[in-house]
């Protein structure tokens, strides 16, 4: 199986891959095309946990949350990361004691919520 960011990932070929191999994939990807990276290997596991995420279907708001910032002009590898983004914050909350809720998948949901295109692309300095 190849990975390609710009489409989503057939779900029972990337659902019977284990996690290694899906961020395995994901950082070969991210290399093939010269997108240069501070830690190729965080960057994959954080991309596999959105597309393990998108890959659920509608249990979680992931996926709508890909849909709506592609309709507000991302491309798909661009919206994977947006939501990335809001993904790390919430993991380096958690791991650093700084999260402020228990209920960290609901506070991840709210933020799914509010991050927009736009808001996003500020936030890349674009």
């Amino acid at each position: 199986m190849k990975y390609d960011a710009h489409r989503n990932p057939n779900p029972h070929k990337w659902q019977s891959l284990t996690d290694l191999q899906r961020a395995d994939l994901i950082e070969a990807y991210h290399s093939a095309h010269g997108i240069p990276l501070p830690n190729p290997r965080l960057h994959a596991f954080i991309h596999t946990i959105v597309e393990n995420q998108i890959a659920m279907r509608n249990q979680l708001p992931v996926r709508a949350t890909l849909a709506r910032l592609m309709t507000e002009g991302l491309d798909r590898h661009d919206a994977l990361h947006a939501i990335g983004s809001v993904l790390a914050v919430q993991m380096h909350e958690i791991l650093t004691g700084s999260f402020p809720h228990i209920e960290a998948s609901q506070d991840y949901f709210e933020a799914l919520a509010k991050l927009t295109a736009d808001s996003w692309l500020r936030s890349q300095g674009a």
